[in-house]
């Protein structure tokens, strides 16, 4: 059975989508920790990122990079904490959080909540910074 997120990948589920290729798909953690908390997985459905082939390993951190630097540039934060966690999912994928404190990478704190029109305008501004 498909991974929630290759379900997202496919079209199947909706997401708000910050970028796209034929490898690569960012979009916003609707769980959010910070404003801007984006999720980067590979289209392949592989479950533990170093099984991930080596090329499209290298692709997808060279991805997420750009997508953090579109992070940087329209969500005020002092650093973009970078974490490869989530048990959750059987899906390699890559937190990126604007964080201004370490505790803003904190897993047990309260999510965030947003309606679906922030979470589309947050998503659109970092799609537009790219």
């Amino acid at each position: 059975m498909a991974t929630i997120f290759t379900r997202i990948a496919n079209g199947e589920i909706p997401c708000y989508k910050v970028a796209e290729n034929e490898r690569y798909l960012a979009f916003l953690d609707i769980n959010p920790l910070h404003e801007g908390h984006t999720l980067v997985i590979p289209k392949a459905e592989v479950d533990f990122i170093f099984d991930i082939e080596a090329e499209l390993h290298a692709g997808l951190w060279t991805f997420a990079r750009e997508i953090g630097l579109a992070i940087r540039k329209v969500i005020p934060c002092k650093r973009l904490g970078i974490t490869v966690i989530g048990l959750e999912v059987p899906h390699a994928h890559i937190h990126l959080i604007p964080m201004n404190s370490m505790h803003d990478m904190d897993f047990r704190r309260p999510k965030l909540t947003f309606t679906p029109e922030e979470f589309r305008e947050i998503a659109t501004r970092i799609a537009s910074a790219l």
